[in-house]
């Protein structure tokens, strides 16, 4: 192998260590998702004192509530799979509770407010996807109370199914969601998440130059806490 060769073949792994260094750099800084951990029951403080039964409302403007989806991206060439996450807390909502029925159950979610760690993507569910823009509100309206055997206890976290109709790019369907619920004496706090075939509801994964599909499924999850009114 000549010397003139070597100096070729040399130069030729450099550039392709420099493209893929580069590329990798770029990915970090541009493409790279930073995923919020699942939904899950924050254990706050309890009070004690309080009666479970009335109507309970989430707060306006409260941070700690939040509805959001959590999706499969495939990267282009399918060398990347990465977890998308988008939240809100614009969410608005109501139930109440009797002795160990819980009814009236009814939350709506802006999803022109979702907000994940690139603009890109939250601009682009604005038209396409979610088309957040045409089809502004998530909603759910419990068609079943729930019945508890026995009511909570202060700081007890209990699960339960949800039956009720959801509402998503203009479309309604019946759904089942398993729901965790928590009493600190003073709000009530509700986790969950639903699986959702994007195609169900009419919804077209967007794509980008960078992204080359999402997966026709995904997550809607939530954290939301109830005050009592």
């Amino acid at each position: 192998m000549s010397r003139l060769t070597k100096i070729l073949i040399a130069s030729s792994v450099a550039v392709v260590l420099l493209l893929a260094g580069g590329a990798f750099a770029a990915y970090k800084l541009f493409i790279e998702s930073d995923p919020k951990p699942p939904a899950e029951i924050t254990k706050t403080t309890t009070v004690e004192g309080g009666t479970l039964d009335g109507t309970y409302r989430v707060a306006a403007g409260d941070a700690n509530s939040f509805v959001g989806y959590r999706v499969q991206e495939q990267l282009v060439g399918g060398a990347i799979e990465q977890t998308a996450t988008g939240r809100t807390s614009a969410v608005t909502g109501s139930f109440t509770i009797s002795g160990t029925t819980v009814e009236d159950v009814n939350v709506t979610a802006d999803l022109r407010t979702l907000t994940s760690d690139r603009d890109q993507r939250d601009n682009a569910i604005k038209d396409r996807g979610l088309e957040s823009n045409r089809f502004p509100e998530a909603k759910f309206v419990l068609t079943q109370p729930i019945e508890r055997p026995t009511a909570p206890a202060v700081g007890e976290t209990v699960t339960a199914t949800a039956r009720g109709e959801f509402t998503l790019h203009g479309v309604t369907k019946p759904v089942e969601i398993a729901v965790e619920g928590r009493w600190d004496g003073r709000d009530v706090q509700v986790v969950g998440r639903l699986h959702i075939v994007f195609s169900d509801y009419g919804i077209t994964a967007p794509t980008s130059p960078v992204v080359a599909s999402i997966d026709d499924e995904g997550e809607m999850e939530f954290q939301i806490f109830f005050r009592k009114s």
